[in-house]
């Protein structure tokens, strides 16, 4: 038995002291807080094998008509896709200083208090990374450089978000990565953050292999990012939903376009309509599909733009998780198929909302999303190269919708 301190706190006390902290329903708590469609969608966790085929119908038999012969002799049966869906990683780690361990000696309960304040932080930095990863499309961008007045290499430089309701995204220390476009390779440079200015989204931090980063360029967290348009990161709603023409190949759909909106979604454009009427135009459009839509998320300021524009009108209401004691604030519009919530989210795209008919969508995962990585029966490991002990937090598995056309992606500005 590995002794981790004095006083007879060993690895195997420490294991099972976590593992108690840490119940399945303590975790979704914190995982689901703030992250309302992470915590609204529903959830498989045994998305075992090599990958899952998501079958969909787009089409009906059209073996049909007023002529026995003719409808008999018709060559078109039922139209059906089968998304082959896969899995993506993600990781995220908590380091405890043998330092630290000796500076709490004796005291397990001050131990513990210092070891979940590690562990929670990479269990909350993973949950950001999926609950980004929901709205995104798969390629790991998590905002687009405004501007850069001095990309060379050094410190202090700064990065100013083309739209700062991206802010949410980054935290200090995080290394990123610039690239044109999601599809070509990131350029060397790295940016370090050391400062976020939450309220006009700059960010301060050090260049290294500078003279590339430029205005447009997306972001992504260094490790995220995959040239080619192979995805690293979740396939979120952007990917399934998307607005302009869907990606070929998309888990084995060689071409969304033959049927766009059923097999890639509707999406709307409200830019120029008061917000309101946006989404009810979008509803009745789900609705003249057979879409059934029931919830809709979109950012704080978009939020914010409705409740004020519904005046006197606003109806609230409340939405919950059916696995965790979470809920969240809604308003409540009227659509042609019924009522539906409209939720807040900060890790929405800006500017856009997502219409969505709930009991189409899935996080399918292999294991709990997230959960600490524990297969051997140990929750703390001895780093090798390294006076400490890490704690690894890990996700396998990945969103889908067996009714892409029955959900929309409405541009709100």
């Amino acid at each position: 038995m590995t002794v981790l301190y004095g006083n007879g706190l060993n690895l195997d006390t420490v294991t099972q002291a976590l593992k108690e902290h840490y119940k399945p329903l303590t975790v979704k708590n914190m995982v689901y807080k703030d992250n309302p469609f992470l915590a609204l969608v529903n959830k498989y966790e045994r998305f075992g094998g090599e990958n899952m085929p998501i079958p969909t119908q787009y089409g009906i038999a059209n073996r049909r008509s007023a002529d026995f012969q003719t409808g008999q002799l018709l060559g078109t049966g039922t139209a059906l896709a089968r998304f082959v869906l896969t899995r993506v990683k993600d990781y995220s780690f908590a380091s405890i200083t043998g330092e630290s361990i000796k500076a709490t000696e004796g005291s397990a309960d001050a131990f513990l208090k210092y070891a979940t304040l590690e562990i929670d932080g990479a269990i909350q930095s993973l949950t950001r990374s999926i609950a980004i990863g929901m709205y995104g499309d798969g390629s790991g961008s998590i905002g687009t450089v405004g501007s850069i007045p001095d990309n060379t290499t050094g410190t202090n430089r700064t990065i100013t978000l083309a739209n700062v309701e991206t802010v949410t995204n980054f935290e200090v220390g995080m290394v990123l990565k610039f690239a044109n476009d999601a599809a070509t390779n990131p350029d060397p440079d790295t940016f370090t953050v050391t400062k976020v200015d939450r309220d006009t989204g700059i960010l301060t931090g050090t260049i290294a292999n500078g003279g590339n980063g430029a205005p447009t360029n997306l972001l992504f967290q260094d490790g995220d990012y995959t040239a080619g348009g192979n995805r690293k990161k979740i396939s979120g709603l952007e990917a399934w939903i998307p607005a302009g023409t869907p990606a070929a190949n998309f888990f084995g759909v060689a071409d969304r376009t033959v049927d766009r909106t059923r097999l890639a979604g509707v999406p709307f454009n409200g830019a120029s309509q008061p917000i309101e009427e946006a989404l009810i135009g979008a509803a009745s459009r789900l609705a003249r599909e057979g879409g059934s839509p029931d919830v809709c998320f979109m950012d704080y300021t978009q939020f914010a733009n409705l409740e004020k524009a519904l005046g006197s009108k606003v109806v609230y209401d409340k939405v919950s998780s059916d696995d965790a004691d979470i809920g969240f604030q809604a308003l409540s519009i009227i659509g042609p198929k019924g009522p539906i919530k409209i939720i807040a989210d900060q890790n929405c795209t800006p500017n856009v909302a997502y219409m969505l008919q709930m009991d189409t969508w899935t996080l399918n995962s292999l294991g709990a999303a997230p959960h600490i990585l524990d297969l051997d029966g140990n929750r703390m490991l001895r780093e090798a190269l390294n006076d400490a002990y890490e704690v690894r937090v890990g996700f396998y598995g990945n969103l889908s919708c067996n009714a892409p056309g029955y959900n929309s992606r409405v541009a709100l500005a």
